[in-house]
């Protein structure tokens, strides 16, 4: 099996602020204070499956060299240097248009640089079914997961039959939901949330791009005759903006008869706020959790403190409070305001 792995890693993670911030996102850091960053621990959930020679990363020309830094094993010309975000359905289609020409026989992956999972023998197992599925068929599979909450921060997948473990066909895809609706997805059993991980062969999507985003396509067609030549950055910074601003999943998901999903509970998160990075760090009896070499909490109920490693860091008297520290950039906010950390930081 000819297996690539593509990692998209050119958003900012905003909402991490201050320690993700446009220069350095939240991809490029060690959150959760394991030693490794995000995109790091990526190559590692992959590398059982994966050989490293077939790992790409696309990211913006502004991440190049960090991605090169936390990354020396991946070929240079398999870092993709976006001259602009346009969303991921360029994103895709710029690393399939290269990898055809590489391999024509390539079996793909594509994932987010910054998510978390935990129970990484049970994901590799489910991207190595989904993988055996596309070697021989003319599908794609989405990688869902099972619910354990009502969560109105990801999008949903509806399936026709609620088996987990299994691929069974999407019905349709949904937007983020308001509470009821989530209380609902989740009791109904036939949703599943939406991870943003695709699976197909390298002819099946360029295909599925051509039926449903013929201008995206048209304009990688253009770029054809330059790519793995001395040119092709320069053509790219040419053509790549006129792409069509959109996600794979309005392009091609919502509209292909091709999707299937498979669905399994596997630890998985988008560690998109820092209340989502708290439920992934381990608490103490009042409820406090901490990144740093020294913390110390005093009186101090349900915060989160994120510190330099060489700080002393003293806390006292807050209850449900995010400190967070980076550099020259301090956040002191109720975790209960944090959908506000954009604007705070704007």
């Amino acid at each position: 099996m000819n297996t690539h792995v593509v990692i998209m890693a050119g958003g900012i993670g905003s909402r991490l602020w201050p320690l993700s911030t446009p220069d350095v996102p939240k991809q490029f850091i060690d959150i959760l204070g394991v030693g490794r960053s995000l995109i790091q621990l990526t190559v590692d959930r992959f590398a059982p499956l994966c050989r490293p020679e077939n790992f790409w990363v696309v990211t913006g020309e502004k991440y190049v060299n960090l991605v090169k830094q936390q990354l020396p094993e991946i070929p240079e010309d398999q870092i993709l240097a976006e001259p602009e975000g346009r969303n991921t359905a360029p994103c895709i289609a710029y690393a399939s248009w290269k990898i055809q020409r590489k391999d024509p026989e390539a079996n793909i992956v594509v994932t987010p640089a910054d998510a978390l999972v935990l129970r990484t023998e049970e994901f590799a197992a489910t991207i190595a079914k989904a993988l055996e599925f596309t070697e021989e068929r003319d599908a794609i599979v989405t990688v869902g997961i099972a619910p354990t909450r009502p969560e109105t921060g990801y999008g949903y997948i509806h399936a026709a039959e609620a088996l987990r473990g299994q691929l069974v066909k999407v019905s349709e895809f949904k937007e983020k939901p308001d509470l009821d609706t989530a209380i609902g997805y989740l009791e109904d059993g036939h949703y599943f949330w939406n991870a943003g991980i695709f699976v197909w062969n390298v002819n099946t999507i360029v295909t599925e791009l051509r039926n449903y985003a013929p201008q995206i396509a048209g304009v990688m067609d253009e770029l054809a005759p330059s790519l793995f030549t001395a040119g092709e950055q320069e053509e790219l910074r040419r053509l790549f903006p006129t792409c069509e601003k959109i996600s794979i999943d309005y392009a091609v998901m919502e509209k292909s008869p091709r999707i299937y999903v498979i669905a399994e509970d596997l630890a998985w998160s988008d560690l998109g706020s820092w209340g989502s990075v708290m439920t992934h760090l381990k608490a103490d009896e009042d409820g406090n959790a901490a990144v740093g070499q020294d913390v110390r909490l005093f009186n101090s109920n349900n915060c989160l403190v994120h510190v330099a490693s060489e700080k002393t860091v003293v806390v006292e008297g807050l209850d449900g409070y995010i400190v967070a520290e980076s550099k020259d950039r301090l956040l002191i906010c109720r975790l209960s305001q944090e959908q506000h950390i954009k604007e705070f930081s704007a």
